[in-house]
């Protein structure tokens, strides 16, 4: 575990300093917010990380957010970042979470394997057959896949935050999203 946790603090600083570079160039000022658990289960700091994150926000400086491995332990992980950024959407009081995955969202079946599976456009209510169909780890070198989605849309729509689930190497669909069409598979409350 220390071995991880060292390497986790390296590649924090090699991490930001490609994200300050890049978003630099076009004039934007990045912000690093390391949390744990423990920052969403105990008042006072959930208190001083959302104060934090609407200062950055009033200052127009892009949060990055990410968990801080170096002294997580089993005991306090998030363990995901589609939690992760469940759990920030909702203490920011956002409208809505877009997940960018490798997939365009919640399938009948695994469209990898099930050439007729369908796209779910809407979910409405976390089901057991909802849950059932995120199955489990979706490849090899994932955390979460789409179990973890289901669990960000749980804590997203209890908060009343929408959720959609949509492919990142279409980045177009952020404009749809944006303008409140159709994209991905979308996760609200009725």
């Amino acid at each position: 575990m220390p071995g991880k946790q060292a390497a986790a603090s390296v590649g924090q600083c090699e991490l930001m300093y490609t994200y300050d570079k890049l978003f630099s160039e076009y004039g934007h000022t990045v912000a690093q917010i390391l949390v744990t658990a423990d920052d969403f289960g105990h008042k006072d700091r959930f208190d001083n990380f959302r104060n934090t994150m609407q200062r950055l926000l009033d200052f127009s400086a892009i949060p990055v957010i990410n968990e801080n491995d170096t002294v997580s332990t089993n005991e306090i992980v998030i363990g995901d970042n589609d939690t992760l950024a469940a759990l920030v959407s909702t203490a920011v009081e956002a409208d809505i979470l877009v997940l960018l995955s490798d997939i365009d969202g919640l399938y009948t079946s695994d469209p990898r394997k099930n050439r007729d599976a369908v796209l779910i456009p809407c979910v409405t209510s976390i089901t057991d057959e909802i849950r059932k169909l995120a199955g489990g780890k979706g490849t090899e070198f994932g955390t979460g896949g789409m179990e973890t989605k289901i669990k960000a849309a749980e804590i997203c729509m209890e908060a009343g935050c929408e959720m959609i689930i949509a492919n990142g190497s279409k980045p177009e669909l952020l404009y749809d999203i944006v303008q409140g069409l159709p994209a991905g598979t979308r996760f609200r409350k009725e």
